[in-house]
């Protein structure tokens, strides 16, 4: 990749600059700019006004080298990086670089002006005296403030006060890679002879003046990495002299103007990485003269227009990462000096046209995505033959990263005997078919430097000899293949540091590699037998290991202790047994990341494991581990993930949990024998996204605290590793891994001795997707803001004593899917809501006798209230009788009546009858709840037989 990218570069700049040339030609930019001279002129010397602006300029550097000792005596003209006019001897030039830019560090930093050609605070107002200066090239310093006041002075500066009256005014502007900020003033249209602004790498913001456009010599405008927003005006279209035109890295927006096809000098156009939107327009096929067309990063949509195909003298054209969609124009086979095409990560679609193949310059051709571990967004389709690559002599670097869900739409159909035309460097497919045979053309590419063939549909052995036909490879990625068989005797070859050869079906014991191997990926395959016991002298450079998921067996090498630059190391999902060795771990200090899930390990965590000082993830889950939490993790300040659980350890949790892993993101000690309350300290953790700590024997409260866990502020702490955690997730078990971390908030406390009431404050952590409290023995009312939730996918309280009725904020969580509120003391009717009501399963509710309402079958009171009484309030119509009024009088009297008889007939007794009296007290607390109650069951029966009755 390395090698492909400098060939490109290297002939891209040779090509433009032979293209520069011959159009401007050597003279032609000459003449733009009178002669100047750093010597001393034999007629005229400085004059005092710009003389003292210089000296004034020099008094307030550092000059450790004494680069400007050159800078006494009355001729300006004779110092160092001043340069004077020949003939007027007036000051034109200064150029205060550091000569020492490619001279190393030490000699640099001696030839530094004021720190390091490092020119610090404003410019000086004294320049706006320098009337007569032509060029000032100041890169590279720490000069902040605005360049308004220095373009003011610049403009209110009159030739007429010349000898000649007519001297030419600024021509060159180059304040480049400082720490400018403001604004471009609308005076800079009055330096009507600027050739060159150069303004890139500050902090430059606002619009780009409309008054540009009266810059009719500007031949190169660069104001690239700054912070420029708006839109690029109309007026851009007069500068017909403009040659460079580059406004990267900025924030600017809208489309690009039709004006633009104006700039038929234009050689250089880059808006790469800003907001532009909208189409390419049509008139960009007008800029004959275009070398480089710079637009990735964007929000260009549209169709590429077919008008591109005039851009005959085009060598790089760039449309990656925007929204382009359609098929690739047949007219792009008409540009014959392109020698880089990108149209990575678009939503284009359709087929690749066989004119590509016309194309006998090309050295780079990326239509897929520009990254391998983000798959690309474009969805080529159809077959690629040998006519597609037919002239494609000089390619060197093919890219064709497909989306998954692509499916092999586009497929790589080249007969068995087919011998390419190029010889290829840098070789990326990713779902893209080429298989079911292992493709012979590839043992004629004898000059790879990476080939990465994911997803590719190959569903065969490696060919012996298939490492030996490419031994120029540092990376190589056969990943997500259905490779089957062992692997080949992987010859000795020196520059290789990258191999991947996970998700495939290869078999038999680990291959053995060599020496300089950094990165191995076998994981996701089916290598049996013991990790060979050398592994330490065989790659001793090894920094990434992963061999999960695969049926290894044995003990963990010894030998893993001479791997000092060992970072990764992963054997998740495997069958290794035995203890953890004690005495290895001290000599990998360097180690991030440690998995070791999913074994038969056994044992205590060896004391020797305290000098993995560096781990930010630390995985020993479902294994035979036990013993009391390692007090020694408390030197693990970097840890970010912490996975404990389904293993023997014991013991209560220490408080400096929370104080001494302050970036601690998960901690999952699920289904161990933890014990003794849950420490409040743990609230420190206040970027803890997972906490699972199901299935032990905590007992006490939920602490208050747990609200103040508020995992999006966070500091975006990110560990390369695709590592996973197993989490409870609507009452299943889930394996989620790296790229799901960041959606996934989750608190799990079930299955403990917990008690006490759910904090009210829990209801705060508004990122919560999963919280399980289920199976404690927790009281009180379920909280009334529990609807705060709103990223709430699985709620389970089952199985406590909770009461009270169910809060209606309930009805809110439009998330969902998931909901267990069984076997507990909740009372009154069941919320409605739209999301409820997907959930119509009575279990979910069950062991909750208090209840009532859908989806059980118990209905409540005041549903059966309001179908016995008629929506106008009991004044029912009257049927053809003219009966319904005097029935529904009747009723309503024969009830009241039945009522009065029946309250005071108990009343009457309780209040004459000692005996009775005093059994009813001893029953009831409150004779007052009773008659209420007694009341109500009335009016129930009552209603009910004369609903039953109508």
């Amino acid at each position: 990749m390395v090698i492909s990218s400098h060939i490109f570069m290297s002939t891209l700049h040779h090509l433009i600059l032979i293209f520069f040339i011959s159009l401007l030609g050597t003279s032609s930019y000459l003449q733009l700019i009178k002669p100047v001279s750093c010597t001393k002129s034999p007629i005229f010397k400085c004059s005092e006004v710009e003389r003292k602006a210089l000296l004034s300029f020099k008094y307030n550097l550092t000059d450790p080298s004494g680069r400007l000792s050159s800078w006494v005596g009355e001729d300006c003209c004779n110092w160092l990086g001043v340069g004077c006019d020949n003939n007027t001897g007036n000051v034109v030039k200064l150029d205060l670089r550091n000569p020492s830019w490619f001279d190393g560090f030490d000699q640099y930093n001696k030839s530094c002006l004021g720190g390091g050609n490092n020119l610090i605070g404003k410019i000086p107002n004294s320049f706006a005296n320098l009337c007569n200066l032509q060029a000032l090239q100041l890169r590279g310093n720490n000069i902040n403030g605005g360049i308004t006041e220095f373009v003011d002075g610049l403009s209110q500066c009159s030739n007429s006060s010349s000898e000649d009256g007519n001297l030419p005014s600024m021509q060159e502007i180059d304040l480049s890679f400082n720490q400018l900020n403001g604004t471009i003033p609308e005076s800079i249209g009055k330096l009507s002879m600027l050739v060159s602004l150069n303004l890139n790498d500050n902090q430059m913001s606002g619009t780009i003046p409309e008054s540009i456009g009266k810059l009719s010599m500007l031949v190169s405008l660069n104001l690239a990495h700054n912070q420029m927003s708006g839109t690029i005006p109309e007026s851009i279209g007069k500068l017909s002299m403009l040659v460079s035109l580059n406004l990267a890295d900025n924030q600017m927006s809208g489309t690009i103007p039709e004006s633009i096809g104006k700039l038929s000098m234009l050689v250089s156009l880059n808006l790469a990485d800003n907001q532009m939107s909208g189409t390419i327009p049509e008139s960009i096929g007008k800029l004959s003269m275009l070398v480089s067309l710079n637009l990735a990063h964007n929000q260009m949509s549209g169709t590429i227009p077919e008008s591109i195909g005039k851009l005959s003298m085009l060598v790089s054209l760039n449309l990656a990462d925007n929204q382009m969609s359609g098929t690739i124009p047949e007219s792009i086979g008409k540009l014959s000096m392109l020698v880089s095409l990108n149209l990575a990560d678009n939503q284009m679609s359709g087929t690749i046209p066989e004119s590509i193949g016309k194309l006998s310059m090309l050295v780079s051709l990326k239509l897929g995505g520009e990254n391998s571990w983000e798959g690309g967004k474009n969805s080529w389709e159809g077959v690629l033959t040998e006519a597609h690559f037919l002239n494609l002599t000089r390619l060197k670097s093919l890219s064709l990263y497909m989306e998954s869900s692509a499916n092999w739409k586009l497929v790589l159909n080249a007969k068995q005997d087919w011998v390419p035309p190029f010889k290829l460097i840098d070789l990326q497919l990713r779902y893209v078919r080429i298989g079911p045979t292992f493709p012979t053309w590839l043992t004629t590419q004898n000059e790879l430097n990476l080939l990465l063939l994911e997803n590719a549909g190959i569903s065969d052995t490696i060919p012996h000899g298939l490492w030996k036909s490419c031994p120029n490879i540092t990376f190589w990625s056969l990943s997500n293949n259905k490779l089957r068989g062992q692997v080949p005797y992987f010859e000795f070859q020196p520059s290789a540091y990258y191999i991947d050869l996970s998700f495939n079906n290869l078999e038999g014991p680990l291959p053995l590699f060599h020496s300089n191997l950094r990165h191995i990926h076998l994981d996701n395959n089916m290598f049996s037998g013991p990790i060979p016991k050398n592994i330490g002298q065989l790659l001793p450079n090894l920094d990434w290991l992963d061999l999960s998921s695969n049926s290894i067996t044995g003990r963990i090498p010894h030998s893993f202790g001479m791997l000092k630059n060992l970072s990764f190391l992963i054997l998740r999902n495997n069958s290794v047994s035995g203890k953890l060795p004690p005495l290895l771990w001290k000599d990998l200090q360097r180690l991030l990341i440690l998995d070791l899930a999913e074994n038969n390990i056994s044992g205590n965590v060896p004391s020797s494991m305290q000098y993995l000082r560096s781990l930010e993830v630390l995985s020993l889950s479902q294994n035979h581990l036990d013993g009391e939490f390692p007090s020694f993790f408390r030197n693990y300040s970097n840890l970010q993930s912490l996975d404990l659980g389904r293993n023997k350890f014991f013991g209560k949790l220490p408080t400096w949990l929370g104080e001494s892993l302050p970036h601690l993101l998960r901690l999952r000690l699920r289904s161990n024998f933890f014990q003794g309350d849950i420490p409040q300290q743990l609230c420190l953790l206040s970027h803890l996204q997972i906490l699972d700590l199901a299935h032990n024997d905590f007992s006490g409260v939920i602490p208050k605290c747990l609200g103040s866990l508020r995992s999006n502020e966070h500091e975006g702490y990110y560990v390369d590793y695709d590592y996973e955690m197993l989490l409870v997730s609507k009452g299943i078990e889930y394996g989620y891994g790296q790229t799901f971390f960041n959606l996934v908030y989750s608190i799990d406390l079930s299955s403990n001795n917990l008690s006490g009431e759910i904090p009210d404050n829990i209801t705060s952590i508004s990122e919560l997707v999963i919280m399980n409290l289920s199976m404690n023995h927790l009281i009180g009312r379920i909280p009334n803001k529990i609807g705060n939730l709103q990223m709430l996918q699985s709620l389970d309280l089952s199985m406590n004593e909770l009461y009270g009725p169910i809060p209606q904020s309930l009805s809110s969580l439009n998330f969902l899917s998931r909901l267990n509120l069984s076997f507990n003391n909740l009372s009154g009717k069941i919320p409605n809501g739209d999301q409820l009501q997907t959930l119509n399963d009575a279990s979910i509710y069950e062991g909750n006798s208090l209840l009532c309402g859908l989806p059980l079958s118990t209905k409540c009171l005041e549903d059966e209230t309001k179908h016995m009484v008629p929506p106008n309030g009991g004044n029912r119509v009257a049927n053809e009788n003219g009966s319904a009024g005097i029935n529904s009088f009747s009723f309503y009297v024969s009830m009241m009546a039945g009522f009065i008889v029946g309250f005071w007939g108990v009343c009457s007794t309780l209040i004459i009858k000692t005996s009775w009296r005093q059994a009813y007290f001893r029953s009831f607390d409150n004779l007052k709840d009773k008659i209420v109650v007694f009341v109500m069951v009335k009016i129930v029966c009552l209603l009910r037989k004369e609903s039953e009755r109508n």
